[in-house]
């Protein structure tokens, strides 16, 4: 905790190096004594301790100062830290104007100048009004802080990815919160650059992208070795666990992540059907403890896209990142998972981020206090994320097309909702549009064919899952859904004789490349449970050896 901050302002060199020498004589051991020559200088002082979280306790203004008087400067003093002490310093003939001013301006106290000797003119007086400045002084969030608009798509997304590396931050809604203007006019930014993100050594950073916010939290972007034995791809479960058992195993390990760690599986509320975690384990816990323990295991970690793969020499592979930079590896693993479906409806597109979110539960769940959400999909995501937002929000909807929950949730999940007050299984249903104009306001749902127009908070889709392998085409050979072949299936594959030269028949999770393995829910045939993906990840890196024993 950082000390509370005493400040004392006079433009007289001797008064003011007076005053802060019996400050610091008294009181140097539990506050932090500051001083500034002019009301100017001050502000600049206090606007910086609001931006870094720091304590003001108490100023100590000088009444007669050119540019701005000391009741001035108190006032202002007053707006950024209203529980701060404000005193001001006078002479003995502004005394009623000092006396005005505590009933105007709402002064704690005045001191008459001399105050000598301090130890029964000053220190009294300022350890009386300290001391009931810390009976109501409450600590100030020390870390990350975001300022922003709720319904902002760019707000929502710096959010999204501080909570998908377990940074904890401090939101601040301009709108609802009336310290968040106040912070925010210390940072020198306005409305119009929002969202402002506040770095814990007080550097803002306004309406940032991912690289810079990443680059702050000092996630690397650039590899920083010419050649690694084996680069994961994706660090979802599967691609944690791969990173796990690789570099555990005395191979230099390369992980890149280009959106969140977690994954689909990161986002889940609650996890209750893996293994070793009885009472069940959030998806953001479980990925931060897989994360840690891949890193202190001497995995290098990128938060980087890769955008195209190809092979150097027949052996060595080569992925090409978003920002240029090459890496060089002898093994491949490919844990790409899969991306929640878009709902193909008018009005969706403008409203994402705004009140329609793709599998964010958790960074948006507090948003919903006492307001109707609902929830597109039926799997064990959207029943997952549904207990967790009953309990901030009224009501909770689950919209599926089919008569129940029973052909794609899990049994356990199926009777936690059942014994939810506040959830509601809407069969036979749709979304057909969504409504609103700076932010969701409506939908359009059937219901059993009859059409419904209502009123509700927020909209969380769970539907479907497309693999994210894209930038793959060409390289390797996927199903007819885009999901990556291998071992007996790629064998089976009308295709493999043309793309399979090697020698041997490949591996069980390998790709038509040799030395380029997949696993998790991106490669076809996979089964889509957290347990699976983590196995599976494992799994490979037992094949990437054999490979690499060749």
């Amino acid at each position: 905790m950082k000390k509370p901050v005493i400040l004392a302002v006079d433009d007289d060199p001797q008064v003011l190096s007076a005053v802060d020498r019996d400050l610091r004589s008294e009181f140097r051991r539990d506050y932090r004594v500051l001083r500034a020559s002019s009301g100017a200088e001050a502000l600049d002082i206090i606007k910086e301790l609001n931006v870094r979280a720091e304590p003001l306790a108490l100023v100590l203004a000088d009444q007669r100062m050119p540019g701005m008087e000391g009741v001035e400067l108190l006032e202002k003093v007053r707006a950024m830290f209203p529980s701060a002490k404000r005193v001001l310093l006078t002479a003995y003939a502004d005394t009623e104007a000092a006396i005005r001013a505590i009933n105007q301006a709402q002064l704690d106290y005045y001191l008459l100048k001399p105050w000598d000797p301090p130890q029964q003119l000053l220190y009294p007086t300022l350890h009386d009004l300290l001391a009931a400045w810390q009976a109501t002084y409450k600590p100030r969030f020390q870390g990350v802080r975001v300022i922003g608009f709720q319904w902002s798509p760019l707000s929502h997304e710096v959010k999204d990815f501080l909570a998908g590396y377990m940074v904890p931050f401090e939101w601040l809604d301009v709108e609802t919160n009336p310290e968040a203007l106040n912070l925010l006019s210390s940072t020198g930014f306005t409305t119009a650059n929002l969202p402002v993100i506040i770095s814990e050594d007080g550097e803002a950073m306004a309406q940032p992208e991912r690289g810079a916010i990443a680059a702050k939290l000092g996630l690397a972007s650039h590899a920083s070795s010419d050649l690694y034995d084996v680069v994961v791809v994706g660090a979802g479960p599967s691609g944690l666990a791969a990173a796990v058992y690789g570099a555990s195993e005395g191979l230099k390990t390369l992980l890149i992540e280009r959106n969140l760690p977690g994954g689909q599986a990161g986002t889940s509320s609650r996890i209750e059907n893996y293994l070793g975690f009885p009472t069940g384990v959030s998806g953001s816990e479980l990925t931060h403890r897989a994360w840690s323990q891949a890193v202190r295991l001497g995995t290098e970690f990128l938060a980087q896209e890769v955008t195209s793969m190809c092979v150097q020499g027949g052996y060595y592979k080569v992925l090409t990142l978003a920002n240029g930079s090459e890496v060089r590896t002898k093994a491949v693993v490919l844990t790409l998972g899969v991306s929640y479906r878009t709902l193909d409806i008018p009005g969706i597109d403008q409203l994402n981020g705004a009140g329609v979110y793709y599998g964010a539960a958790r960074t948006e769940a507090r948003s919903c206090d006492q307001g109707d959400v609902y929830i597109v999909g039926g799997g064990n995501s959207a029943g997952q994320a549904a207990m967790y937002l009953a309990a901030y929000a009224r009501q909770v909807y689950i919209v599926i097309r089919g008569a129940n929950l029973a052909a794609s949730m899990s049994a356990y999940l199926i009777e936690q909702i059942r014994q939810t007050p506040n959830i509601e299984i809407l069969p036979f249903s749709e979304v057909k549009e969504v409504c609103g104009q700076e932010r969701l306001e409506e939908i359009v749902l059937s219901i059993k064919g009859q059409r419904e127009v209502r009123k509700l908070r927020a909209l969380f889709v769970f539907i479907g899952a497309k693999p994210s392998t894209e930038w793959l085409d060409g390289t390797v050979l996927f199903d007819a859904k885009g999901f990556l072949l291998t071992g007996r299936d790629l064998v089976a594959d009308p295709r493999y004789a043309a793309h399979w030269k090697h020698p041997r028949e490949p591996y069980l999770l390998e790709t038509c490349v040799p030395g380029v393995f997949a696993s998790g829910d991106g490669r076809a045939g996979a089964m889509a449970r957290v347990a699976s993906a983590v196995g599976e990840g494992s799994m490979a890196i037992k094949f990437v050896h054999q490979y690499l024993d060749e």
